[in-house]
């Protein structure tokens, strides 16, 4: 596939990661403070976008950034909420 096919097959793919992690760790974290959950939202989002951005000029490194992006999502969730870090982590891993 090309470069732009391939740039937005991870565009789709990174947001629907995007979405279902930010649901899940809302869902998840509920109890938490609300400006946790926004840093947390605001951390993917960014890291989602840095994605895209690296993706348009090095398609093929497609599967390797991805598992980079749940990484630091699944470390940054377990630093800001420590005490549901299997929950989340169970659920990031079902998603990749």
């Amino acid at each position: 596939m090309d470069g732009f096919t391939a740039a937005a097959v991870v565009v789709v793919v990174v947001v629907v990661v995007v979405v279902v992690v930010v649901v899940v760790v809302v869902v998840v974290v509920e109890v938490v403070a609300v400006a946790e959950v926004v840093v947390i939202v605001v951390v993917v989002v960014v890291v989602g976008a840095v994605v895209v951005v690296v993706e348009v000029a090095a398609a093929a490194a497609a599967a390797v950034v991805l598992v980079v992006v749940v990484v630091v999502v699944v470390v940054v969730i377990v630093v800001v909420v420590g005490e549901v870090e299997v929950v989340v982590v169970a659920q990031v891993e079902v998603v990749v």
